[in-house]
């Protein structure tokens, strides 16, 4: 298989287009294949410099590797046009002189019934020449024979009046030229598919085989877009995300793997993918299981892995996070092993055990909830218990603290959060006895006091 992946850059890579990346991946790679990465940018007007970046970035994240490219497709003008000259000397292209208006005048008097045959000229822009007579077949994996009548179909505009050609006459072309042989892309440019096959027909050339994918819709339904949350794969790698869960969950969209795993590895994906299993229906995005699936794969690395991937992430959104952590490496190592049980993306890591490097204030709610006359009298005794701690170690601190509760015959929660709170300034934490024994005697004691100081204030 001989397979390309082609986005306009236009914009970020949406999560759509990731997919349709990482559907022509599988397939180069199980076939032994190989797949060009060709950007679109036929758009001048919306196309930059800078969402090429972005989708460089994108595709380099999400780990997908190029056998050749990427080939802009705007340096390729001179063998378009080398083309278009062609179809323009044999007959199977004229030039057009038709306005907008002429043609949506056509389109009001004849419906669909008859598409609009051009006027032909000396000058203006160029038309393909489409038979009355016949149809065009789209062949497709996923959806099967579409039949397109030609006397139904305009005969399609390939290049402006200026010489430039037109997004599916150069598609064409670069298909063509690159001998690719399956186009798997979205099914919002199924309507797109007949044209490029007269183009390929005119220049007597073997078509591609075609497999359009469903288009991803949100929880509601709708097509998913920024209102769902993460629209764009930077907006998943910000959100931190692990780019082997986000290959494993799109991989999932639409297509089934024919067993009842939902963990699959980037290999087992390779091996398993069949274009044939993809369902026609759209596929729904769901943050939720996404952000499940991404938590086993965090609970599942290994505690160095993912302390490099956290100090990454920090180091792209929180400058003074990131400083924190390299000046303790011990303590960070620890705390990442504390929390790891935890999390579920690498965001979740800095609001749950910043606390353990940086001191934080006090949420005023769990400070009226748990620091009340009560909670300061079991809090001071916890002070005691701790000071009095020979080697302050994990061991130690559970010890003393499961003590203090038997001994005062209170609920666990009612020893173990007015302390989180004094040290954390929150009611969730990675393990007391971990973070406690990780803070270390000195600062968890300063802490305590400061908790206590500021509650008894605030309650006088």
């Amino acid at each position: 298989m001989r397979l390309r992946f082609a986005p306009s850059p236009t914009g970020a890579l949406h999560i759509g287009g990731a997919r349709t990346a990482l559907f022509n991946w599988l397939l180069a790679r199980q076939s032994g294949g190989s797949l060009l990465l060709r950007i679109e940018d036929t758009d001048i007007e919306r196309s930059s410099a800078e969402n090429v970046e972005q989708i460089l970035d994108a595709l380099s994240w999400l780990e997908i590797q190029f056998d050749e490219g990427p080939v802009m497709q705007s340096s390729r003008r001179g063998r378009h046009v080398e083309v278009l000259r062609r179809l323009l000397s044999e007959g199977r292209a004229y030039h057009c002189t038709a306005t907008a208006a002429e043609v949506a005048a056509y389109k009001r008097e004849h419906g669909q019934e008859r598409g609009f045959r051009g006027v032909e000229s000396a000058e203006g822009a160029v038309r393909l020449r489409v038979s009355d007579s016949g149809k065009t077949v789209v062949n497709d994996l996923i959806r099967g024979p579409t039949r397109f009548a030609h006397v139904h179909l305009d005969d399609p505009v390939i290049a402006r009046a200026d010489g430039s050609v037109l997004y599916n006459f150069a598609v064409a072309v670069d298909d063509l030229d690159a001998a690719i042989t399956h186009v798997v892309r979205g099914e919002d440019h199924l309507p797109n598919t007949p044209k490029q096959l007269l183009v390929l027909e005119a220049l007597g050339a073997e078509p591609p085989i075609y497999a359009h994918l469903p288009l991803l819709h949100g929880p509601d339904g709708r097509k998913l877009s920024k209102r769902h949350g993460a629209a764009s794969v930077q907006d998943l790698r910000d959100a931190g995300y692990l780019p082997e869960a986000v290959r494993n969950y799109l991989a999932l969209l639409g297509w089934g793997s024919g067993s009842e795993e939902t963990i699959l590895s980037t290999e087992q994906l390779i091996t398993r993918f069949d274009i044939t299993r993809v369902s026609r229906n759209p596929a729904r995005f769901d943050p939720v299981k996404m952000r499940w699936m991404n938590g086993v794969y965090i609970r599942s690395a290994a505690v160095d892995a993912l302390a490099e991937a956290i100090l990454k992430h920090l180091d792209s959104i929180d400058g003074e996070a990131a400083a924190a952590v390299r000046a303790d490496p011990r303590r960070f190592a620890k705390a990442v092993a504390i929390s790891q049980e935890k999390l579920h993306t690498l965001a979740d890591f800095w609001p749950l055990a910043g606390f353990l490097f940086l001191r934080r204030p006090t949420d005023p709610k769990a400070s009226r909830r748990w620091l009340d006359a009560d909670g300061r009298l079991r809090l001071a005794e916890t002070r005691h218990r701790l000071e009095d701690i020979g080697q302050f170690d994990e061991q130690a601190v559970r010890h003393a603290l499961e003590g203090l509760v038997l001994e005062l015959g209170c609920r666990p929660g009612e020893v173990y959060q007015p302390l989180r709170v004094a040290i954390a300034g929150v009611t969730v934490s990675p393990g007391i006895f971990e973070s406690v024994a990780l803070l270390g005697r000195e600062e968890t004691l300063k802490r305590v006091d400061a908790a206590l100081e500021a509650s008894l204030s605030a309650s006088t």
